[in-house]
């Protein structure tokens, strides 16, 4: 059936458009009159069609982050259940699912302009189903390598590339009183898929739910949990499952898609045919992809990469990986998606832009980096004792007896953060975004000091366990404070941009702000592994003390560019 006679949409009495003929209110999935701000259109027509799409969009998202996500607590699992692999790998098979995620946000936050909302949010939620297979799969065997697992962790990053077509597409669909409350729901509850993965994955691994398609158990080698108690080693475990379980929701949902889905022609007005656009949205998608993967190359160490920038370079890999994004999407473009992509990328003149990237980055960032980082670093901090010993001048770790269960725990902060979102939209919408930013940041500020402390105290204790309660309310803090000022930071783009910006600005800031995804997971990993866990609070703090700074002069000082309020 073709996509144009899909669900026609009846018209709706008022004027017209210029360029838009009668007949072409409303074709199926395309729209060609869409007029959010006009109140009784939005009353009569609009409010209905963008709900819809809105309540689409939500369960896919979920599943982008649940996909993109899933290696935080797949790594604990695969420690638990005898991989052969160190911390060290463990952690950067997260940090490039969290790398590969943010740079696909680049080109995804220009799709809906060149591609059509329903076309890009349908592909790139069929997508999924790809690391998903795979990771099933890798797990099956023990012996499966590490660079098929960090293969499977960078096609992962198409569930983080997602989140930016997907909150440009919504913030199309709603007039701007709203925006604060409608992308607060589309990221809030989207949102939700870190606490699903973290949450699902523990419980789905104790069943055969997939028979002799699912592959034989695999015995634990170490304790581990699920929400509602500890399973002891020995105990028969299906891990293929943290990737064959999303299945089960990708394909009703790629189904739903398809069908319920609008592109909006006043937004995206030369998208050609249905094929056409969603080939433009594979070929953008494969240059990234590949740029990421040779940036990882650069950072790995042996055998997995070269190590050219591992250490301190790690700081060189993302702002190298955007460059290299931007600059290949430009060399490949054809003349028509040249023009449009010269068109969008003017936000990078506007200083706005950069202000609300570096704002971004504090919330989406410090959320999404904690999630990826917070599992193994409970496993690493509380999972093992820490002694001194004079002798060799050196701390013994060894296992803890004791120790507090990542999968029993690691989900709350996710939770409560997600939970806030569309809160801290809501609020916005009343008080101001960058007033409500500004007073999470110094929440934030002084959480990360303290939380660092705890972590000291903690990773030189024989009973680490007596800080584990204290650590993991300052993290809800941490994650209840990150959750807010999503939803104020989306609110102050919707003020600050107009119509044509907006949603191109959106993408771009989650596309920056989701390398809080990478960075998080390296850095507090390698000053676990020096000895100094709390310096990667500190430094964190640092970060957001600058940025109370940035927002106060661009948007709260008496003179500043933009009162907001």
């Amino acid at each position: 059936m073709a996509p144009e006679k899909l669900r026609p949409i009846p018209p709706v009495p008022g004027p017209v458009p210029a360029g838009v003929g009668a007949g072409d209110r409303a074709r199926g999935v395309d729209i060609a009159d869409w007029r959010p701000e006009d109140e009784t259109f939005w009353a009569r027509e609009g409010k209905r069609v963008a709900n819809r799409n809105l309540w689409i969009s939500i369960p896919s998202l979920l599943c982008g982050f649940a996909v993109w996500l899933m290696w935080g607590i797949i790594t604990v699992q695969m420690a638990n259940a005898g991989f052969p692999f160190t911390p060290d790998q463990l952690f950067s098979i997260a940090a490039i699912s969290g790398l590969s995620g943010a740079t696909l946000r680049i080109p995804a936050s220009f799709f809906i302009r060149i591609c059509g909302g329903r076309n890009t949010v349908w592909l790139t939620t069929a997508l999924l189903m790809i690391p998903a297979i795979g990771t099933g799969i890798a797990l099956q065997d023990k012996s499966t390598p590490l660079w098929v697992f960090q293969l499977m962790a960078l096609l992962s990053g198409i569930g983080g590339g997602n989140f930016a077509c997907s909150m440009a597409n919504i913030s199309t669909f709603f007039p701007k009183r709203l925006q604060g409350t409608a992308l607060g729901l589309n990221a809030g509850l989207g949102n939700f898929g870190v606490t699903t993965s973290q949450l699902l994955i523990p419980a789905v691994m104790t069943l055969g739910l997939f028979g002799a398609l699912g592959g034989d158990a695999i015995p634990l080698t170490k304790d581990s949990a699920t929400l509602i108690g500890k399973i002891a080693a020995g105990t028969p475990t299906y891990v293929q499952n943290a990737g064959f379980i999303w299945l089960l929701l990708l394909v009703p949902l790629a189904v739903v898609g398809w069908f319920g889905l609008n592109n909006l022609r006043t937004v995206s007005p030369n998208i050609g045919s249905t094929g056409a656009a969603m080939g433009k949205v594979l070929t953008l998608y494969t240059v990234a992809l590949v740029v990421s993967g040779i940036g990882l190359y650069l950072y790995l160490p042996a055998p997995s990469g070269l190590g050219l920038l591992s250490g301190n370079g790690m700081w060189a890999v993302p702002p190298l990986v955007t460059i290299g994004t931007l600059f290949g999407m430009k060399a490949i473009a054809t003349s028509d998606v040249k023009a449009n992509l010269d068109k969008q990328f003017a936000i990078f003149r506007n200083k706005h832009t950069w202000s609300m990237t570096a704002l971004y980055l504090v919330t989406f960032g410090s959320f999404i980096g904690f999630s990826m980082a917070l599992p193994l670093s409970i496993t690493v901090i509380f999972g093992n004792t820490h002694v001194f010993d004079p002798a060799s001048s050196a701390w013994v770790h060894a296992k803890n007896p004791n120790a507090p269960s990542a999968l029993m725990f690691a989900w709350i902060g996710p939770f409560v953060g997600a939970l806030i979102r569309p809160v801290g939209g809501w609020i916005s919408d009343k008080l101001g975004g960058s007033i409500v930013t500004q007073w999470i940041s110094f929440v934030l500020v002084a959480t990360s000091a303290v939380t660092g402390y705890v972590m000291h105290l903690a990773y030189q204790s024989a009973t680490p366990e007596q800080y584990f309660l204290m650590f993991m309310l300052l993290f809800i803090v941490l994650f209840a404070a990150s959750g807010i000022g999503n939803g104020s930071t989306f609110r102050t783009v919707g003020f600050v941009f107009d119509q044509d910006q907006r949603g191109p600005v959106l993408g771009w800031t989650s596309a920056i702000g989701g390398y809080g995804s990478f960075i998080a997971p390296v850095v507090i990993g390698q000053q676990i592994k020096a000895g100094t866990p709390e310096n990667a609070m500190y430094g964190f703090a640092v970060f957001y003390g600058l940025c109370v700074l940035i927002n106060w002069w661009f948007y709260l000082r008496k003179n500043a560019y933009i009162r907001n309020p």
